[in-house]
């Protein structure tokens, strides 16, 4: 393990066991040679990774550090500039290899068969608002905060069984429109890893999301369905999700500009609502039909479900499959899931320093240091999974899973759903306060060891 893992004390070498276990165990040495990670001489990159991973862990920045003189590495801060820095490394490919061996080797060996696999796409704001000098940087609409910001949107692709969520790869994502960008990105050359993630940083957001499907798919990473909200869901974007070889639940907007095959007719969501008899009572759901998603002459069949909100007697939210045969209800269910993503961004931002701990402007700098905070974030949650997860003992308890184990990512998020259902009637979003519980819940879970060093950063 890394020369910069202090000894000082009980928890220090409770967090180099747990750590050097997840290292080993997962063979993170050879995802990073298979990621093209390499050098030919100086110090190893297994090292200066290890000793990236670990800052978190130590409470201080890698300046405060060699200040302090604690956890200081074998090395100068120059070989991790310089490491962080290097073009070549395919991190969309080291995260996707890492997370494709932690749901092959722990995570599916004690899941049903029966258990609904999803990837989860999803955005999230990656702040760079102290310096106007970063490359590729952007204005950025922040949703949760309502106003324009410096930075990235960084765009994730996540893996759930509904038990345990892992993030599986990312872009960060700058402006297709060269007017909203304050800087261009450093010339490369072409051949390389570095120009074709900047090439992607530039493309729409739908555009990206194919290619972190499309490099899930050939890991071979297991998944029926992919789950987006409303601003991936358009009838090209649908049809390009399943010719990858996956099927869609998704939020749809009621816009009258997006237009459904319905009886022989192109017709928007809104006009098939009101033409159709609603149903009454407690039902979750107002309405449910059958459509076809046309583009270019190319048809797929969906079902979409008008959703009742409570409150709101006259709002609705539409729900899209393209699996036909699922339920309502499994539909509703399915789409639950989705919250999964969003306490992953509140405990990366809240407890993993995500864009705080990365002050280089090198936008392949930035890349990296996102992969050092999945990897974190991957670790922790499978020691969630197995120090408080009973199934963890054996493949016994999972003859006794029902439908609430199936939505559970730990213990301590059993009520995910059951909430998601009551809120899914009032708002399209979690509040800001309802995810904080939840990543209250998720910290409280961690083991003790790990939890105390991360709420002292």
């Amino acid at each position: 393990m890394n020369k910069s893992i202090t000894q000082d004390n009980q928890n220090d070498k409770q967090i180099s066991t747990s750590i050097r276990r997840f290292f080993t165990r997962f063979h993170v040495s050879s995802a990073l040679k298979a990621a093209n990670a390499y050098k030919k001489k100086g110090v190893p990159v297994m090292e200066i990774f290890q000793y990236l991973f670990l800052l978190i862990f130590s409470n201080r920045s890698m300046y405060m550090n060699l200040i302090s003189g604690r956890n200081t590495p074998a090395f100068s801060k120059d070989t991790v500039y310089r490491f962080m820095k290097m073009i070549q490394i395919n991190w969309i490919r080291f995260t996707t290899t890492l997370a494709e061996r932690i749901i092959k080797e722990a995570i599916r060996p004690l899941d049903s068969e029966e258990r609904v696999n999803v990837l989860i796409i999803d955005d999230s704001m990656f702040e760079r608002n102290r310096s106007k000098k970063v490359e590729l940087l952007t204005k950025v609409y922040d949703h949760a905060k309502h106003a324009y910001k410096f930075g990235f949107r960084m765009l994730t692709l996540g893996w759930s069984d509904g038990n345990t969520f892992l993030p599986v790869n990312s872009i960060l994502l700058s402006s297709e429109n060269k007017k909203n960008r304050v800087n261009e990105a450093k010339t490369v050359d072409k051949r390389t890893v570095g120009y074709k993630r900047r090439a992607l940083s530039m493309q729409k957001g739908t555009i990206a999301m194919l290619e972190l499907l499309k490099a899930a798919k050939n890991s071979s990473i297991p998944a029926k369905y992919v789950l987006f909200d409303s601003w991936f869901s358009s009838p090209s974007t649908l049809h390009a999700v399943k010719e990858i070889g996956y099927d869609v639940i998704g939020m749809v907007k009621k816009t009258p500009k997006m237009f459904f095959r319905y009886n022989g007719e192109d017709v928007s969501l809104i006009s098939i609502y009101n033409r159709n008899k609603k149903r009454r009572g407690r039902s979750r759901y107002l309405l449910s039909v059958t459509v076809d998603v046309v583009k270019d002459g190319s048809v797929i069949p969906a079902k979409v479900v008008y959703v009742r909100n409570r409150n709101k007697r006259k709002e609705y939210l539409c729900l899209i499959s393209t699996d036909i045969t699922l339920s309502e209800e499994e539909i509703i269910r399915i789409y639950g899931k989705r919250w999964d993503i969003e306490v992953f961004f509140k405990v990366c931002k809240s407890y993993l320093n995500l864009s705080k701990e990365c002050r280089s402007m090198s936008y392949d700098a930035m890349t990296a240091h996102t992969a050092i905070v999945f990897t974190r974030y991957m670790m922790l949650s499978l020691e969630n999974r197995e120090s408080n997860d009973n199934r963890s003992l054996g493949e016994l308890f999972l003859y006794f899973s029902d439908e609430m184990s199936d939505i559970t990512w730990i213990q301590a998020f059993q009520m995910l759903l059951q909430m998601f259902r009551a809120i899914l009637s009032d708002t399209v979003e979690l509040s800001e306060t309802k995810i904080d519980e939840l990543v209250d819940a998720f910290m409280s879970a961690i083991p003790t060891v790990l939890k105390s060093r991360l709420q002292a950063v």
